[in-house]
């Protein structure tokens, strides 16, 4: 039995059920206390000299989510593709979640970091419901929260793999917002992550005007993520929309929108070549 590299002859035991056994002076009695209390916490490693893993780099991706404020309300859209690499794997994840009454948060890069934090956002929202005082978190403090989160783990070289938009709607007011996993955020009347930044959001601003309705707020988004399905290798045609307005956060079920490719072919060809995901 050697003792692990850098052993400089006192070790201590990280606590849990062992916290009584701290300073450990040998290695044997250190020994000890890690065997047990791995048939006691087996998911756990007590070692205190093993590295500590953080994430690399991104597996299971999803790409761009669009937001647009409208008279009355916000409009986020995102596609339901997974990418696992260049794989589309997952066709049907959902990224747009919803975060207390008022509240909906689009994500898109790693999708197993965007579901820590939703939970970490639903135990908030728990917490708020346990207190029960008829006081919830409003748009802004969720985003205002949400950024610090953002800002805290890449601090410590731990970062949420996301790139976020939040939408909501609260005392008539709209409010939309994006913050990113370096903790960088801004509101604005339009927002776009991944791709779309650069391909969606200049479509959403020459599109966007004074009093918008919600079926123009629509029509705009859903156009946007059609150029992307045409632009973007990491999209897919299969989207889903969240409404958040006086009437609260609605969240619609994942559906597809046909696309057109006969722009790409040659003017000799007669018949246009039309995609129907129904069919």
């Amino acid at each position: 039995m050697f003792a692990p590299p850098n052993y400089m002859g006192e070790m201590y035991n990280p606590g849990g059920l062992y916290t009584n056994l701290t300073p450990i002076n040998n290695y044997a009695q250190y020994k000890h206390v890690n065997q047990n209390k791995e048939k006691d916490e087996p998911t756990r490693n007590a070692c205190p000299l093993m590295p500590i893993k953080r994430t690399q780099d991104p597996i299971v991706t999803g790409t761009s989510v669009l937001g647009i404020r409208y008279n009355g309300g916000v409009m986020i859209i995102a596609d339901t593709l997974g990418s696992y690499g260049s794989l589309a794997r997952f066709k049907s994840i959902e990224r747009i979640q919803k975060v207390g009454n008022y509240t909906a948060i689009g994500g898109s890069g790693e999708y197993s970091d965007f579901q820590t934090l939703m939970v970490q956002l639903d135990k908030m929202v728990d917490n708020d419901f346990d207190e029960d005082d008829g006081v919830e978190k409003t748009p802004r403090e969720i985003y205002s929260y949400v950024s610090q989160v953002m800002y805290s783990r890449r601090n410590n070289m731990d970062p949420y793999y996301n790139q976020l938009v939040i939408g909501g709607f609260h005392q008539g007011k709209e409010f939309l917002g994006y913050v990113d996993l370096q903790g960088s955020s801004f509101e604005d009347v339009t927002v776009a992550t991944g791709y779309g930044a650069y391909i969606a959001r200049p479509l959403l601003r020459k599109a966007y005007k004074e009093n918008l309705t919600r079926e123009e707020a629509k029509k705009i988004l859903e156009d946007s993520m059609l150029v992307l399905y045409y632009r973007d290798a990491r999209s897919i045609n299969k989207m889903q929309v969240c409404d958040i307005s006086n009437n609260g956060v609605t969240i619609s079920q994942p559906y597809s929108v046909k696309s057109n490719w006969a722009y790409l072919e040659h003017p000799s060809r007669k018949h246009q070549i039309v995609y129907d995901p129904e069919n």
